[in-house]
């Protein structure tokens, strides 16, 4: 039995929507066999599936060729996912470093920089100022 691969991809639940593994496939992130493939090949029973999400790249091997979606409990039976604990590791990574790594400063200000500003422009405010000029007194 063989099976598109966009349907294939939709119906084992990697890709929300056919149209998403469609493009994934359009833009070379899916490989299958170690070869960038188009849509419309067909999947059988034993290739390798490739798919790129960055920073991982998912490795599945194809149990069964469907093409109408499934229950996720019974995925076990037509997919199983031979990704290298490696690809995991950098997943995880990736997820730690994401608030370690950014710089003092930059992204949305917190509240306490907003509150920090208010302060300062209260400071400022020309209430404060005197405006009497002396121009009077010289006439």
């Amino acid at each position: 039995m063989e099976a598109r691969l966009d349907k294939w991809l939709w119906a084992v639940r990697i890709f929300k929507t056919r149209t998403l593994a469609a493009d994934a496939c359009k833009n070379g992130r899916v490989a299958i066999n170690g070869t960038n493939s188009k849509p419309s090949r067909t999947v059988k029973v034993g290739d390798e599936v490739s798919v790129r999400k960055p920073p991982v790249t998912y490795t599945f091997k194809v149990l069964q060729a469907i093409e109408k979606r499934v229950g996720a409990k019974l995925l076990p039976d037509i997919i199983e996912n031979i990704t290298p604990p490696e690809q995991f590791e950098i997943l995880e990574m990736s997820r730690i470093s994401g608030f370690v790594n950014r710089a003092k400063g930059t992204g949305r200000p917190t509240k306490k920089d907003r509150r920090a500003l208010e302060d300062f422009a209260e400071e400022a405010t020309f209430m404060d100022f005197d405006f009497d000029f002396d121009d009077e007194d010289e006439q």
